[in-house]
Order: structure tokens, then C-alpha cells, then sequence
């Protein structure tokens, strides 16, 4: 079996996108599972609406999930260039060769006449395809008339009765009838060509041997499949993945959520994470198992487990998964992962690393996403405001919140020199004592948090230390 080669190829006009980002995960881990090579390439024939700082997003954002190209622009290749702008030599040898072979022709209807005939086949409830009279046109008349006309575009001769049928590795054998394909363009000059063209061309050039890609370019494989045949070119197999949906069932879009990988990273979701998530999005093990490590995914992938229909991206299973991770991260790991949320906050001033390493295990088990550090462990850096509301257990009048405070702080300083198991021990009783545990423990700890829900308030104490407690307990019955 010849080597087995792979590639994603985004436009670098937009931000990377999660859908363009599953459909490189899972060329990806295709051509590991087989030992084979991914590339990434870049289609900036759009020059208009091309943007370098697109194609950085491209790099940064697959790099940080972790989705290493074996070739790219960045790391080049056996096969030169690897941006569709650099390769304009190639398509315009292809795109001279079908119109020296009478399969390509110039089209000289104007935008408007086309439009009109689009209007009137919808009108007639007819296909809206364009069979072009042109097609027929002597080639040295027409090249004459590329001199006089101001608008032209270049468009394939589809043959007329012929079935291009194919086998989808993911929905089995695929039909189409060219005579409900048209005359499609190719290019737009002789240098300027299209996507269905620079593909064709781009894959045969880098021996693409899998085009595994989402289900919209469907429409798009017959007449690619019609281009390879024309230039002679070696067919690869395709596989079309099911689209990403929201919770609506609608493609997933910005009225969703977020959409591009790197807001992703930003809201504070680990790259392991994501890779996970994204993997089930349309694959399914056939097991249970919902968490999976890099070489666990590429050992268990195949595209024969990647169903057909499309998938929901479920952002509290997301958040789930990702609060699993952060689960299993080391304390210092985590530690420096939250650190930038913290100091974009304002928080950190000068306490030691200690400390905030104690701060963020305590949230460690309920956080989900990194950037949820911020609210949750405010407290710890600066005194927290509240309504006093807040601090009334059940019907407790104000003078017995006080009282609750105040017995809090005596035990407090009667008992500095114990450790906080001890004093945690001696508050028990002292609330068994009164009958009522949350009479002394709720005004307690929310007059060091000021949070409804928050750690226990011994495990606050260890942090914030005894001094800064009864600091926070004096200054609570003041208010």
C-alpha cells in the first residue's frame, strides 16, 4: 500500500474556525493511524480577502491543539510550495492544457445575463445550471474575443449523459448525472484560477492518496472528479465528515457561541481538551469511553466509526470534559495556566507563588474552564463587597449575625497557636453547641468570600491565614 497522504487547506480569510479545525483533526489522525503524511496548505487564491494575520491564526491555532502538519508553508516539503499563491505556474499549465484540448472554453455572458437565465430556468422549475452556446466556439475566435471583451471567465466543457459516481469511505457509493452539473467555470483568466480547478491541481501535485473533508463539498466532487480525468490525473478516495450543528441543528455559526479556536483558548478550554472534544464531533468509538489521550485517539480512529448525520457541539459536555482535565493537571501546571487570567484581573501584586498555588487548589475541583478563576478566587486578593443580606442564615436578625461573628472571632484567637483541623474541630462543637451549624459557619464564610457558594471556610482560613480572618470577621460587623 503506497504511503497514505492527508491535508487540510483553509483560506486564510477568516479566523480558524472549529469546523475547519475538527476536518484537519481528523485528516490528522487518519494519517497517523496509517503511518502516513499530513499536510497543510494554504488556498490564498482570493487575494482580495486573503490576510496574513489569517494565516498566522491558522498555524498558531492548529499548533496549540496540537495538529502537527508533517509539510506546510511554515515547514515546507518535497513539494515546494505550499500556498496556493506561489504556485500560479501550475494551474495556468493546467488550465492552457484544457483549452488546447478543447475540454475548457472562454464564456463571454455578462454577470447580468447569467443571472437572468438563473432567474428564468428557477422560474420554469428547471435545474439553474449554465450550458454555455460558447462552448462550442472556435478557440482562435475566441481568443480573439478575449481581446475585445472586457469580461470573460473561463468554465469546463461538461460532457453531456455521463454518470460520475464514487465511493464515500464515510456514506458508501455516490452519484451524479453531468448533465445536472453544467458548464462550471474554472478560472477567471488564464492566471486566476478557481477552487474546483487549484484543488484538483494542488492534489495531484502533492500526491493527496485521502480528501477527507466536510459533507458540503459534496456538490463539489463531481466536478473535480471530471477535471481529473480530463488532466489525467490519479483519483483519490474521498470521505465527506457530517457538519457540526448547534443545539438548534443548524450549522454552527457566531449566534452559538464562539466559533474560531483561539477565542476557545482565550475563554480558558485546554488544547487536550478541545482535541478530545472535537474527535467525538461525528466519530464514535463504539464504547462508553468519552475521555481519550492523543496516542488513545490516533490508535482507536477510523473513518468507518464516523457516522453519517450531523453533530451537535454540546458546550456543557465541553465544559464537563474540560473540568476533567483540569482535574487531572498538575497544581503547578494549572498554576500557570491561570496566572495570565489573574494578573489581566489586576490581582497579582506581590504574593508568592506558594500562595497562589493554594488558591487554585481549591478551586481545582469545580473549575471548568481557566478563565472562571477570576470570579471565583477574587476574594483571596482583595476584600470582598456584598450585600450584607447575604450573610443572614435563614431568619437570623443582625444583632445575631454579629454575635455569630464575634463568638468566631473569639475561638479564632483563642486557638492561633492549633492547626486548622483542630480549629474546624472546636467551631463543630462550639455550632452542635448552639444547634444550629449554619448559624455560625454560613456568616462565617461568607464574610470572608462574600459568595453564596464557595469552599468551606476552614479551607479559605488555611489560605487567607488566621490574621486576615479575624481582619475580615471585624471589619463584617462594622458593616
Amino acid at each position: 500500500m503506497s504511503t497514505i497522504r492527508t491535508r487540510i487547506a483553509p483560506s486564510p480569510t477568516g479566523f480558524l474556525h472549529i469546523g475547519t479545525a475538527r476536518t484537519a483533526l481528523f485528516n490528522y489522525l487518519f494519517a497517523r493511524k496509517h503511518g502516513g503524511i499530513f499536510v497543510l496548505r494554504i488556498e490564498d487564491t482570493d487575494l482580495e480577502r486573503s490576510d496574513k494575520k489569517f494565516e498566522k491564526d491558522i498555524f498558531e491555532g492548529l499548533a496549540w491543539l496540537g495538529i502537527d502538519a508533517d509539510e506546510s508553508p511554515e515547514k515546507g516539503g518535497p513539494y515546494n510550495f505550499y500556498r496556493q499563491s506561489e504556485r500560479t505556474g501550475d494551474y495556468t499549465h493546467a488550465i492552457k492544457r484544457l483549452l488546447e484540448e478543447k475540454k475548457a472554453f472562454y464564456c463571454f455572458h455578462t454577470e447580468e445575463e447569467l443571472e437572468k437565465e438563473k432567474d428564468e430556468l428557477m422560474a420554469a422549475k428547471k435545474p439553474a445550471l449554465h450550458v454555455c452556446e460558447y462552448r462550442t466556439l472556435d478557440p482562435e475566435e475566441a481568443e480573439t474575443l478575449t481581446q475585445a471583451k472586457s469580461s470573460f471567465i473561463i468554465r469546463f466543457k461538461t460532457p453531456f449523459g455521463k454518470t460520475i459516481s464514487f465511493n464515500d469511505l464515510i456514506r458508501g457509493e455516490i452519484s451524479f448525472e453531468s448533465d445536472l452539473i453544467g458548464d462550471f467555470s474554472i478560472a477567471k483568466r488564464i492566471d486566476v484560477p478557481l477552487y474546483n480547478l487549484a484543488v484538483v491541481v494542488d492534489d495531484e501535485a502533492m500526491k493527496i492518496s485521502h480528501v477527507i473533508r466536510g459533507e458540503d463539498h459534496i456538490a463539489n466532487t463531481p466536478k473535480q472528479m471530471l477535471l481529473i480525468e480530463a488532466l489525467g490525473f490519479s483519483l483519490p478516495v474521498y470521505a465527506h465528515l457530517p457538519l457540526i450543528l448547534g443545539k438548534d441543528r443548524s450549522k454552527l455559526s457566531k449566534r452559538h457561541g464562539a466559533t474560531s479556536v483561539i477565542e476557545y483558548r482565550e475563554i480558558g478550554y485546554l488544547p487536550e481538551a478541545l482535541f478530545n472534544f472535537m474527535a467525538l464531533l461525528g466519530w464514535n468509538p463504539g464504547t462508553a469511553q468519552e475521555l481519550f489521550g492523543h496516542d488513545e485517539l490516533v490508535n482507536e480512529f477510523s473513518l468507518e466509526k464516523v457516522q453519517k448525520s450531523g453533530s451537535i457541539f454540546d458546550i456543557i459536555k465541553l465544559d464537563w470534559m474540560n473540568g476533567e482535565y483540569i482535574r487531572k493537571m498538575s497544581i503547578g501546571k494549572l498554576t500557570d495556566l491561570c496566572i495570565p487570567h489573574l494578573t489581566e484581573a489586576n490581582f497579582i501584586q506581590n504574593q508568592s507563588n506558594n500562595y497562589i498555588e493554594h488558591v487554585i487548589a481549591l478551586e481545582q475541583p469545580r473549575l471548568k474552564k481557566l478563565s472562571e478563576i477570576i470570579e471565583k478566587v477574587n476574594y483571596f486578593f482583595k476584600e470582598p463587597e456584598y450585600d450584607k443580606e447575604l450573610l443572614r442564615w435563614k431568619m437570623i436578625t443582625d444583632s445575631e449575625i454579629a454575635e455569630s461573628l464575634n463568638t468566631a472571632i473569639k475561638l479564632l484567637e483563642e486557638n492561633q497557636e492549633k492547626n486548622i483541623t483542630e480549629i474546624e474541630q472546636i467551631f463543630l462543637e462550639q455550632a452542635s453547641a448552639i444547634g444550629d451549624r449554619g448559624k455560625l459557619l454560613w456568616p462565617l464564610r461568607v464574610a470572608l468570600t462574600g459568595k453564596k457558594n464557595s469552599p468551606g471556610p476552614f479551607e479559605i482560613i488555611r489560605v487567607l491565614g488566621i490574621d486576615e480572618t479575624i481582619k475580615r470577621l471585624k471589619h463584617t460587623i462594622k458593616k
